[in-house]
């Protein structure tokens, strides 16, 4: 069984009525997954809120503090950039980060005691920029990198596979763990854009070279060719214990800021890849988080494209 956790608790996160990452975004995902039959209370996981402790496992307690100060100090519908960054806040973002990051600690629990194989997180405000000391990029807080650390503290997992396919690539997941080995991260990422890391020579520091594999794209390449002909033949020697999934929809053909060619069968077709790796090292286990997708019908079929391959 595939398990869905989201909830109304995201929608609080007030980026503006003109802010291309706003609750909007989880409405259409939320409706799309229900009209097929995929969003169901017997599917359905509730987030908790992540403690402060569980947050610093991939955070400074000087950034954490920061970012409930400054959200703190807005009253109710005032909205500010967080001070380390390009990262819309309003007075709620706080609590709703830590119930993004709690979500995923919950599907990993879920998943690590069998009650299901995998989860997709809609959640949001997103992680995937969010480095130790500073929110970037829409993100605050980095929630598959606080779930990977999770799982490796809570239940002694070794070897964690991080797979990145938003059209961004995700700086702060690569600085995190930029120096360990025991998590590996692969992003196929369109080439040049926002931020402007992720080089294919960007292999990590020397402790951890062949655990991080970047793979910059120019439209009309295909994802799913690229982690079959790079990321599949790595597996084989580092071999998972479990698999997360940063899930960026915004590869997609009409999203407003990826300018790339993808369709919804390339996210069907990308996510069997992954799953297969999955199944044959990992027990099937796979934590799957949303990151970005802007245009709200092509976010909503791309989901749901995912959602439907991670049943298979």
């Amino acid at each position: 069984m595939t398990s869905i956790i989201t909830s109304p608790i995201f929608h609080r996160h007030d980026t503006g009525p003109l802010h291309l990452e706003g609750p909007e975004r989880l409405v259409a995902i939320e409706e799309a997954l229900r009209k097929a039959g995929l969003l169901r209370d017997a599917n359905r996981i509730a987030p908790r809120k992540a403690l402060i402790e569980e947050v610093a496992l991939c955070h400074t307690l000087d950034y954490i503090r920061l970012v409930e100060k400054e959200c703190s100090a807005l009253i109710s519908g005032d909205r500010a950039y967080l001070s380390t960054g390009d990262t819309v806040i309003c007075s709620d973002s706080y609590e709703v980060a830590l119930y993004a990051v709690g979500a995923v600690l919950e599907a990993v629990d879920h998943v690590m005691a069998r009650r299901t194989k995998s989860v997709f997180c809609a959640i949001r405000p997103p992680g995937h920029h969010a480095c130790p000391s500073r929110g970037m990029g829409f993100c605050l807080f980095n929630n598959v990198a606080i779930g990977a650390r999770y799982i490796q503290k809570k239940y002694k997992l070794g070897a964690v596979l991080i797979v990145d396919f938003d059209v961004h690539h995700g700086n702060g997941t690569q600085g995190i763990f930029e120096n360990d080995p025991t998590v590996f991260y692969c992003s196929a990422h369109r080439k040049g854009l926002y931020p402007g890391t992720g080089a294919e020579e960007d292999v990590g520091d020397d402790l951890a070279r062949g655990t991080k594999l970047n793979i910059p794209l120019l439209p009309g390449a295909s994802f799913t060719k690229a982690f079959q002909e790079k990321l599949v033949p790595c597996m084989e020697s580092f071999r998972p214990e479990c698999v997360f999934i940063s899930a960026g929809f915004d590869a997609h053909k009409a999203d407003p800021l990826g300018g790339f060619t993808l369709d919804e069968n390339d996210f069907t077709s990308m996510t069997e890849v992954i799953q297969k790796i999955a199944h044959k090292y990992a027990k099937d286990r796979i934590i799957s988080c949303l990151e970005g997708g802007y245009n709200c019908d092509a976010l909503a079929q791309c989901a749901l494209a995912h959602v439907r391959a991670l049943i298979k």
